[in-house]
């Protein structure tokens, strides 16, 4: 059962999508996650934020417990697109959300970047360094991004174009977060 850890909507249950294709974040490495950020941040407050390979869109309902401006879920899973509605629906968080059904990699240039971006593409594919490089050339990843990147804990993420500011195991993940390289 996955639930909000934090903030507003503290305890509140999230479904997670049917079937074996997604692999929501466990609390714990979620805990973990959002620890370590807050570490960071201090404060989610006013950020906008994406959750990227969003599953049921845990990470990014999170930030928007904690304060977050506003989210957008991207996910190419039917039946995780609409786990996350339905779990957007249940928090009342429609004003505040953007999901989009489609590719990570379909995603089209932006002219401001986002400040908070989390990835849990699937493990051992090299999928999120492969976004992460590709979402920076277009414009979504800036200087002052925080990333976060959910890989199998056997699973060292090659970004050649970040910097990596923190990386911890947890279970059977590894949470590794980045900085654009300066």
């Amino acid at each position: 059962m996955l639930r909000i850890i934090a903030g507003e909507w503290r305890g509140r249950k999230l479904q997670a999508p049917q079937g074996d294709t997604t692999r929501p974040t466990a609390d714990r490495t979620r805990e973990t996650l959002f620890s370590m950020l807050v570490s960071r941040l201090g404060s989610f407050e006013g950020l906008k934020v994406a959750d990227l390979f969003a599953g049921s869109g845990a990470l990014g309902l999170e930030a928007l417990s904690r304060g977050a401006a506003s989210a957008m879920f991207v996910e190419q899973d039917p039946a995780a697109v609409r786990a996350i509605r339905a779990n957007i629906a249940a928090l009342q968080a429609q004003d505040r959300c953007d999901v989009r059904a489609s590719s990570v990699l379909s995603l089209g240039p932006v002219k401001e970047a986002l400040d908070l971006v989390f990835l849990d593409p699937p493990y051992l594919t090299g999928a999120g360094a492969v976004a992460i490089e590709k979402l920076m050339r277009l414009g979504w990843i800036g200087p002052a991004t925080w990333i976060c990147l959910e890989t199998a804990a056997n699973e060292v993420p090659q970004v050649r174009t970040c910097d990596v500011d923190a990386d911890r195991k947890v279970g059977k993940a590894r949470i590794t977060l980045l900085r654009a390289a300066g």
